[in-house]
């Protein structure tokens, strides 16, 4: 329906995919061979409508990637032509599925960037937090881009820049979240222009920081360890 913020309108871009665009564009140039694992999460999905909080936007779940932020785009215009949006909004699973494939590259050879593009609604906060936490020893961070007009009060929490995430008892290791208020850099409203510099400069402003923080760690003397991985 028209007011979704998924909505496909011949006529121009819904508010997911200017940020997808956007925002990929600026950080797609850091990654070599330019293949993006896409998910999605928060519908019924093909052939059985189950609601699922990781489906790959393509439909091949043996290879979710795609060529390119093009790419990415198109498969997720596609897949709102064949899944159902569906709640409750879980972020968990898309955050461990990242996790996961991150504990498989602890020497810093790599390191991964998960992008969610939200409307600020989140069904499993607590469970989120752990996966942060869990997370936040890995290879990883976390670019949560908000779209539309609602308050992200959640996704700031997530955020931790004020105080640093904790999930039972357990403080994150590192920050690794950063969230954006995709609106903030609308110049003249939907439709109209971005400030592209200031949405670069928001995006990328805790990544290096981030990377540096897990290689500094990662090149440091390891002590034993308790407590078990991300699942």
């Amino acid at each position: 329906m028209p007011t979704s913020l998924h909505y496909l309108s011949p006529f121009q871009l819904n508010a997911y995919s200017l940020a997808l665009r956007a925002v990929g564009d600026i950080i797609q140039d850091y990654d070599s061979d330019k293949m993006f694992p896409a998910l999605g999460f928060g519908a019924k999905v093909p052939p059985d409508g189950h609601v699922s909080h990781e489906f790959p936007l393509n439909g091949d779940a043996s290879n979710p990637a795609c060529h390119g932020i093009a790419g990415v785009l198109e498969a997720y215009q596609r897949s709102l032509r064949h899944v159902q949006l569906y709640g409750p909004t879980n972020f968990a699973p898309v955050v461990n599925h990242v996790a996961r494939s991150a504990a498989t590259v602890l020497d810093g050879s790599q390191y991964f960037v998960l992008l969610i593009i939200t409307d600020g609604v989140i069904s499993d906060m607590a469970q989120t937090k752990e996966a942060i936490v869990n997370a936040a020893k890995l290879p990883m961070s976390i670019i949560i881009v908000g779209v539309g007009q609602a308050e992200f009060d959640a996704m700031v929490e997530l955020d931790g820049d004020d105080i640093r995430i904790s999930s039972r008892g357990k403080v994150a290791e590192r920050d690794i979240v950063q969230f954006v208020p995709f609106r903030d850099y609308m110049t003249g409203g939907p439709g109209a222009g971005l400030s592209m510099a200031g949405l670069a400069r928001e995006v990328l402003a805790e990544i290096p920081d981030q990377l540096l923080s897990y290689m500094k760690d990662c090149r440091a003397p390891q002590k034993s360890s308790r407590g078990s991985s991300a699942a």
